[in-house]
C-alpha cells in the first residue's frame, strides 16, 4: 500500500495507519525460564550459502564459492561447537540452500536443532510482485518439511525484509513465531492493525548479527572479531541481569571463518561461566514465553 503525496503532506490518520499495521503488543517475558534458569540464550544461524549471489544473478564461481564455504567449512565448525557445549540452536535455511546441501539439513536434525524458514532464494520480499511471496513461502515450507521431516513453525524473512504481505502469509501458514522485527529486546506478541495475533516475535537486531561487522564486499571495512565479541558479551550480560533473552544471528559463511569463529567460541565460553543459563531453539523460546507471560494483550489504535 502506498500513500500519495509527500510524507509532510499526509494527514495524521494516514501516517498513524502505516505505523499501526504491524506493531509490538504485550511483552512476553516469563517469571522464569526452564529449570529455573535466569536467562534464555537463542543462537541462530542463517544458512544462506550460495543463495545471496544467486538472488543477485551473480554467477561467478568466486562469488558462489564464498557461499559454498558456509556449508563446507562453516557448518561443521558450528555443529562441533554446539555439540561440545550441548547447545540447541535454530538454523534458518532458504529452501534453495537446503536443496543444494541436504546433508546440512540432516546434520541439523541429527544434532537436535530446529530448521526454520528463511525464504526460497533469499529473495527481497518488498521487491516481489503481488502474490509471489506467498507462493515462495509455501513452497519453501513444503521443501523444508520434506528434507527435515517436520513442518517449520517459524520464519525469518530474508534480510529481515518484512513486507506488507508477510504477516498474512505467516498467519495462513499457522506459524508460531517470527524473528524478523526489532521493536524490543525481549519477545513480544505481534499486533495486526491494533489487534493481538497470538504470534510471538523473537526480535533481531543488526548489532547482534555478524554480517554488518564482516561484510562480503572487500572494499568495506570490517571489524576485528574480538571487538564484535565485546559487543555481544555486553548484550548477553545485560540480558542476564534483566532475566530476558539473548538472541544472536550468525550465517555460517560469515562466522565460520577461523579468525571470526574465535569470537563465537569465546562468547559461548563467556556464557558458560554463568549459572542459570538455558539454551533454547527459537521455537522453544516462543512456546515457553507464550504460555507463561502475564498481562493483557496490548492493542494499538490510530489515536494512541
Amino acid at each position: 500500500m502506498t500513500i500519495a503525496g509527500h510524507p509532510w503532506e499526509w494527514d495524521e490518520p494516514e501516517w498513524r495507519g502505516q505505523v499501526g499495521r504491524v506493531r509490538a503488543g504485550r511483552r512476553l517475558v516469563p517469571e522464569h525460564w526452564p529449570g529455573g534458569a535466569k536467562v534464555a540464550v537463542a543462537l541462530s544461524f542463517d544458512s544462506d550459502h550460495e543463495t545471496i549471489p544467486l538472488r543477485d544473478k551473480e554467477f561467478s564461481p568466486c562469488q558462489l564459492s564464498q557461499g559454498e564455504y558456509g556449508s563446507r567449512a562453516g557448518v561443521p565448525r558450528v555443529l562441533r561447537l554446539l555439540a561440545e557445549h550441548g547447545i540447541t540452536a535454530t538454523f534458518f535455511v532458504p529452501a534453495v540452500s537446503a536443496l543444494l546441501h541436504p546433508g546440512d539439513i540432516a546434520a541439523f536434525v541429527d544434532g537436535g536443532h530446529e530448521v526454520a524458514l528463511h525464504g526460497w532464494i533469499h529473495e527481497r520480499n518488498t521487491a516481489l510482485p503481488p502474490g509471489v511471496e506467498r507462493e515462495l513461502t509455501l513452497r519453501s515450507a513444503d521443501t523444508l518439511e520434506r528434507l527435515a521431516g517436520a513442518r517449520p513453525v517459524g520464519l525469518r524473512t530474508p534480510s529481515w525484509d518484512f513486507s506488507a504481505d508477510t504477516l498474512d502469509v505467516i498467519r495462513e501458514l499457522g506459524l508460531r513465531y517470527d524473528s524478523s522485527l526489532m521493536a524490543d529486546d525481549e519477545p513480544y506478541e505481534v499486533l495486526a492493525d491494533g489487534e493481538p495475533t497470538g504470534l510471538v516475535e523473537i526480535p533481531v537486531e543488526w548489532i547482534r548479527d555478524d554480517a554488518p561487522f564482516f561484510p562480503r564486499d572487500p572494499t568495506r571495512p570490517a571489524m576485528a572479531p574480538r571487538q564484535v565479541l565485546e559487543i555481544w558479551r555486553d548484550e548477553f550480560d545485560a540480558a542476564y541481569a534483566e532475566g530476558g533473552v539473548f538472541q544472536v544471528t550468525m550465517p555460517p559463511h560469515v562466522i565460520g571463518h577461523r579468525s571470526r569463529f574465535v569470537a563465537l567460541r569465546a562468547l559461548v565460553e563467556h556464557i558458560a561461566g554463568h549459572d542459570g543459563v538455558w539454551y533454547g531453539s527459537h521455537a522453544e523460546v516462543a512456546d515457553w514465553v507464550l504460555g507463561r507471560s502475564g498481562g493483557e494483550s496490548a492493542t494499538y489504535t490510530a489515536g494512541s
